[in-house]
């Protein structure tokens, strides 16, 4: 089998399943870096995909990473970074339709993430923010990766310590400023928006990233979805009630 770098152009959307690394069996290129994500980093990528609906995309064709590696250039096989949560519209949910994804390959998949949202923490702020560098010989930094190698349409960053909401999007070659109006942000090419709700999630009160629908409604979740027909059900059969009642039948004894 031919070595990664060795591969054409042609090849590369067409590899053997063999050139696809995955972050269980490929060093990190930062050997320094800590284990798992916290609770928070666990929580509020599950919330973002529980809340991504597309209107023209089935559910099934769009693809949530989460603190999986994306790895980006074929020359490289080994570079790659980890973004917090990502979205890839157009790509099966499972991998051939049948597999989970053991990490994201660009030159494999096809597609580039149409977003891209990185959570702020003290140590990665500032390659996530674009304020570092990278020198001749080393990968290119997240910033450049996102902006100038796979042109990624949306790039999100919250800071959950400051409660910071920001948001690009990427026009004529670099990234520009979303408009931020009542801590929400609207994405145009996804026809959606995407602000902070307070409220309860698995437990926790408190500020969450959240994607609205294009009636600026925050949308809801799968169980949110249930309890809501739950309740409009419920509902129903006491309004049903009240009127056998008026008829002066007891809906207890039918």
């Amino acid at each position: 089998m031919r070595s990664p770098s060795s591969l054409t152009p042609a090849d590369r959307f067409n590899p053997s399943a063999k050139t696809r690394p995955t972050m269980y069996d490929l060093p990190s290129e930062y050997p320094e870096e800590s284990g798992l994500p916290d609770e928070f980093h666990d929580l509020q990528p599950q919330l973002l995909s529980a809340t991504l609906r597309l209107a023209d995309i089935a559910r099934d064709q769009v693809f949530t990473g989460t603190d999986l590696n994306l790895y980006y250039d074929l020359q490289h096989p080994l570079w790659h970074k980890r973004p917090d949560w990502f979205a890839a519209i157009g790509v099966p949910r499972l991998y051939a339709q049948k597999e989970l994804r053991l990490s994201y390959v660009i030159w494999d998949e096809g597609v580039v993430p149409a977003v891209v949202v990185e959570l702020l923490s003290p140590g990665t702020e500032k390659e996530d923010l674009g304020q570092t560098t990278a020198t001749e010989g080393e990968p290119p930094t997240k910033w450049q990766v996102y902006e100038h190698i796979l042109k990624i349409p949306y790039y999100i960053l919250y800071d959950r310590y400051s409660g910071s909401l920001q948001g690009y999007h990427w026009l004529d070659g670099h990234y520009s400023p979303l408009e931020i109006k009542d801590k929400r942000l609207w994405l145009p090419q996804l026809n959606l928006g995407l602000g902070l709700w307070r409220g309860e999630y698995e437990g926790r009160i408190r500020e969450w990233l959240r994607w609205l629908d294009a009636d600026n409604h925050w949308i809801a979740t799968p169980l949110e979805q249930a309890n809501q027909q739950l309740v409009q059900a419920q509902a129903k059969a006491a309004r049903l009630a009240e009127q056998l009642r008026a008829m002066g039948i007891d809906p207890d004894q039918i």
